[in-house]
This record gives C-alpha cells, sequence and structure tokens, in this order.
C-alpha cells in the first residue's frame, strides 16, 4: 500500500519508519446524487412488448477477450441480439485463425454491425493496452468488457512445477486484472460509465473432483474476489463489475472419450446431472452487460451450475 516507488526496500533499518510515516490511498465511492450511478428514467413505451425489449437491452460496444472461444462467441451473439452496436473479439493469432469461420459466420449473421478481431496475449501489459487502444479506435468506444480468456491446468500439486502454476494464474487472474484495468482507463476517459464481467468458476467456490487443479482453482478464486474489490473501487465511476461462475460447460475442453469417466463423476454429483450447455451462459451475460437489467448489480458472482455447488 501506498506508493511502492518510495517504498523502503525490505529487510533495511529505513523499513520500520518507513511503515509509520506511510500514507494509504482510499476508496472514493458514488454519492446519492451521482449521475452515473442513479436510476434510469422509467421506459415511455406503453407497449408490453417495447418494454421487455428495453429491460434487457444492450447499449455500446463490447470488447471480449478469449473471444474466439466457444462461450465468447456464443455469449458475443447474443449480446448482438441484444443490440450491441460493436464487437471486438481479442485472442491469441492462433485462436482467432483456427476460429476463423465460426467468426465469418458471426460477421455474416450481423451484416451492419463492426466485428473485429484483434490479436493479443492477455499476459502481457504492453500488449493489452494496444489491443485496446485498437478496439477503441475501431469501435470509438469500450462500453462493456467480457473476460473468457483462461486455461486449465489439471496437475497433481506435488509434481507442479512454479512455470506451471505461475502460468494458469498469469492468464486467468493477472490477465483479467490487466483487460478489466485498460477497459476501466477507456471508460473513465468517456465519463459514461461501462460494465465488466469476469468468468470465474465453481472452481473459486468449491473444490472440484476427482481432477487435481489447484492453479485454476486459486486463480479462479482470485478472480471473484477481485470482482468485489473493483466494483468497489470504480462504482464512483459508473462501472459495474460483475462474474459468473459457470459450472462443468459442454464443451470441447470437456468433450472426448477419454473423459467420459469423468464426465460421469461429474454429472453424479450435480442434481441437474449434466453438464450445462453453451446457451446456458447467455442469459446471464446479457443481464450483467445490460445497462438497465443489471443497473443496480455490481460485485455479483452468478453461479450457473446446474445445482453443482448445492453439495
Amino acid at each position: 500500500m501506498g506508493d511502492p516507488k518510495s517504498a523502503a526496500p525490505v529487510g533495511t533499518q529505513d523499513e520500520r519508519a518507513f511503515l509509520a510515516s506511510r500514507s494509504i490511498p482510499t476508496m472514493t465511492l458514488s454519492t446519492i446524487s451521482g449521475p452515473l450511478t442513479a436510476p434510469l428514467p422509467l421506459p415511455t413505451s406503453t407497449s408490453a412488448a417495447e418494454r421487455a425489449a428495453i429491460r434487457f437491452a444492450v447499449e455500446g460496444n463490447a470488447v471480449i477477450t478469449g473471444g474466439a472461444g466457444t462461450l465468447a462467441l456464443r455469449s458475443a451473439r447474443a449480446l448482438l441480439e441484444h443490440g450491441l452496436s460493436g464487437l471486438a473479439l481479442l485472442d491469441l493469432p492462433s485462436t482467432l485463425t483456427s476460429s476463423e469461420k465460426e467468426i465469418t459466420e458471426l460477421k455474416s449473421a450481423f451484416p451492419n454491425i463492426p466485428i473485429h478481431t484483434v490479436p493479443v496475449d492477455v499476459t502481457s501489459e504492453t500488449a493489452v493496452s494496444e489491443a485496446f487502444a485498437t478496439a477503441k479506435s475501431l469501435l470509438s468506444s469500450v462500453d462493456i468488457l467480457c473476460c473468457f480468456a483462461g486455461i486449465v491446468g489439471c496437475v497433481h500439486s506435488i509434481s507442479a512445477s512454479s512455470e506451471q502454476f505461475r502460468k494458469v494464474v498469469d492468464v486467468n487472474l493477472i490477465g483479467s486484472f490487466l483487460c478489466a484495468q485498460a477497459a476501466a482507463s477507456h471508460m473513465i476517459e468517456s465519463k459514461k460509465g461501462g460494465s465488466i464481467m469476469f468468468t470465474a468458476s465453481i472452481s473459486a467456490h468449491s473444490t472440484n473432483y476427482p481432477q487435481p487443479q489447484a492453479a485454476y482453482n486459486v486463480s479462479k478464486a482470485g478472480v471473484a474476489h477481485m470482482t468485489k474489490n473493483l466494483a468497489a473501487e470504480w462504482a464512483v465511476h459508473g462501472i459495474r463489475v460483475n462474474c459468473i461462475s459457470p459450472g462443468y460447460m459442454d464443451t470441447v475442453l470437456n468433450a472426448g472419450d477419454n473423459l467420459q469417466a469423468v464426465r460421469d463423476i461429474w454429472a453424479s454429483r450435480c442434481p441437474m446431472a449434466r453438464m450445462g450447455h453453451v446457451e446456458e451462459i447467455t442469459g446471464p451475460v446479457v443481464l450483467l452487460c445490460s445497462k438497465r437489467a443489471g443497473r443496480y448489480m455490481t460485485g455479483a458472482d452468478l453461479v450457473v451450475d446446474g445445482g453443482a455447488l448445492c453439495f
């Protein structure tokens, strides 16, 4: 805490004196009259159908990291269906290439909406800053950020190397922070606020079974708690920060005959007795990204797991 540049070197005689004289920055919360956090005016339409559409409307432009992945692309489609004005899909160059067919199909489905791809390594502070500057230039604004970039590492902890552990945390936790920081900078500059959505996991709340994946679980627990911290700090700027915690989703990452025995275990420990369909993540995403539907939601973690965390 305090200014790290002015901190005394650890272990020196001046360290105690520095601690006694340091100053600690404090948060600024919004006020009851703050225009960026005030309730929105009620819709004036007399049509029930129009009011329903307005309630979950999505406004502005979105940046989606891990944007070439299955969950991200399905969520992107949902946001576009609910009114998104523009979209930037950020991902590794190789993943953007391997998902080129799906991205082309998305562009064809929404020919009048600008949809761009921007390569980025979310663990690089410089690359993230440049990617968000590019997205801002292409879209004119960054109003929504959805962080889907992430990796899984299943390895017995006793044999995990520091490099393996650190890589998972770097991508899932630090990468999410760097992207949120970059997006928030643009949102604050615009003075219009915005919405940031992280992807945590049921792994943030409970130890998975039977696979050992301590690094992944720790990284997602960090994402869930970071959500609350950034929500508290950035509310004054009209930035809502939330996350979703999906359970086991039926994606290519959990497919294959080799995983059938593990899939059966997952299903046996889920009240709904199955994995989640990718479409079932889109409702919570739209809710959290909608300026009206999610207006009074910040610091929330929506669990979408078929009841797996009930046990």
